[in-house]
């Protein structure tokens, strides 16, 4: 296999991943807190930063999500939302309150509707509900609030006022249940309770040296992971989802990241196999299993080619096993296996492979849903995905939200082909 093209059969695949030559198991439906789920495809929570200035969905975030409900998903999980102002990523990242709400409601009246027009049924959507932490930036200048300073990401210390105090975090809780309880109203099926990609609940997993309620030993460091479950599904009304999507390992060597086994790449996954059991014990019935950070070392879980890593496949791997482990640590709850777009037209083979032996329960597609939003209706309509619409895996999305525009695919998409000329310009 040269390591310049994409994989274009079974037996150029890694022989340590799963293949299964029937793919009807992506068809089935799912049944998630008494509520069907119409088939085992997941589009990934893709952050478009194109809602309003005070948060409200705009233009382009219609246009993403219509889009995604034309391409025929059983699940949508959609993008990050902000439970807080001052812990949005960028100034452009959607915030839900009573302001904002009617927006929201319009919006996911029309994806549902436009789902049950297009294909038959209506799709089951998550809000992920999100705090940045040291990612924020809510006037576009980076302002972060932090669990603790990590010397591996700073060359200077973040000064103590931008270190969360344990009084902040008590209050995030209530900001939790505020912010489900607002999703009930737009419409939402469930909500997730973020915890990955470096974001603060994920930051406050590996906070093994910080003093206090929050930080040092397991029980602390979940503690508003695990509060913030147990609250918003107290309060929320009976079949109403609760989920985590969370990081199973963070690539980083310990004391800073979880699961560290003291081999780069290699992870130990005791920590996220408890933190699955108790997340399942405080009311999550769905678990979306990621890992490592997007700013920092996406090469954990999304290679963007075969030179990014000596084995591209080592990433899928890795996510097969994680999800493998939280499936087996949380068996009533359903798990959603992330970072297979690099796989291309073989990605539906493996994921179903995975289903079936039990690893996972739905397969979620990311970047491969902005390129190609109607894969979902291919895979069920086709029994396989078009070659000429697959995710180039060129970067040129994020490329594109690096650079303060609004994410998509560029490949593809004429209008953010646009964006893009005119970034560069």
């Amino acid at each position: 296999m040269a390591f310049c093209k994409r994989p274009t059969a079974r037996d150029e695949l890694d022989t340590a991943l799963p293949f299964s030559d029937d793919i009807s198991v992506l068809s089935t439906p799912f049944t998630l807190e008494g509520r069907s789920v119409p088939n085992r495809i997941c589009y990934q929570p893709m952050e478009g930063c194109d809602g309003t200035v005070s948060g409200a969905p705009d233009e382009l975030t219609r246009r993403r999500y219509l889009r995604f409900a034309s391409g025929g998903a059983g699940l949508i999980w959609f993008e990050a939302t902000a439970i807080v102002k001052e812990g949005r990523a960028n100034p452009r990242q959607l915030y839900l309150d009573e302001g904002t709400l009617d927006g929201f409601q319009r919006l996911i009246w029309d994806t549902k509707s436009t789902c049950v027009k297009e294909n038959g049924y209506e799709p089951v959507i998550i809000c992920q509900l999100t705090h940045s932490g040291r990612w924020s930036k809510p006037e576009g200048a980076s302002k972060p609030l932090i669990a603790y300073n990590k010397p591996i990401f700073e060359k200077e210390p973040i000064g103590s006022d931008s270190i969360v105090d344990d009084a902040y975090l008590d209050g995030l809780t209530e900001r939790y249940e505020s912010s489900a309880r607002l999703c009930e109203k737009a419409g939402f099926d469930g909500v997730d309770v973020k915890a990955c990609h470096g974001y603060l609940l994920s930051e406050l997993l590996n906070a093994y040296q910080r003093e206090g309620r929050y930080g040092g030993s397991y029980e602390n460091r979940t503690r508003l992971l695990m509060d913030a479950t147990s609250r918003v599904k107290s309060v929320c009304r009976k079949g109403f989802i609760i989920s985590s999507r969370f990081n199973a390992y963070d690539g980083y060597a310990y004391p800073y990241g979880i699961g560290d086994s003291g081999v780069y790449g290699i992870p130990d996954f005791t920590e996220a196999a408890r933190i699955a059991s108790d997340l399942e014990k405080n009311g999550a019935s769905l678990l979306n299993v990621t890992m490592g950070c997007p700013y920092t070392n996406n090469e954990v879980n999304r290679p963007t080619s075969f030179a990014d890593q000596d084995m591209p496949y080592d990433s899928i791997h890795r996510m097969i096993k994680g999800a493998a482990a939280v499936s087996k640590a949380a068996p009533q709850s359903a798990v959603v296996l992330s970072g297979i777009s690099f796989l291309g037209a073989l990605a539906p083979n493996v994921a179903s492979a995975c289903i079936l032996r039990g690893d996972c329960h739905f397969a979620g597609f990311g970047r491969q849903s902005f390129s190609y939003p109607e894969l979902a209706r291919d895979i069920i309509r086709k029994g396989e995905m078009s070659r000429d619409k697959l995710c180039l895996t060129c970067g040129k999305c994020t490329e594109l939200m690096r650079s303060k525009s609004t994410p998509g695919c560029v490949v593809y998409d004429k209008l953010y082909l646009e964006l893009y000329r005119q970034m560069k310009k």
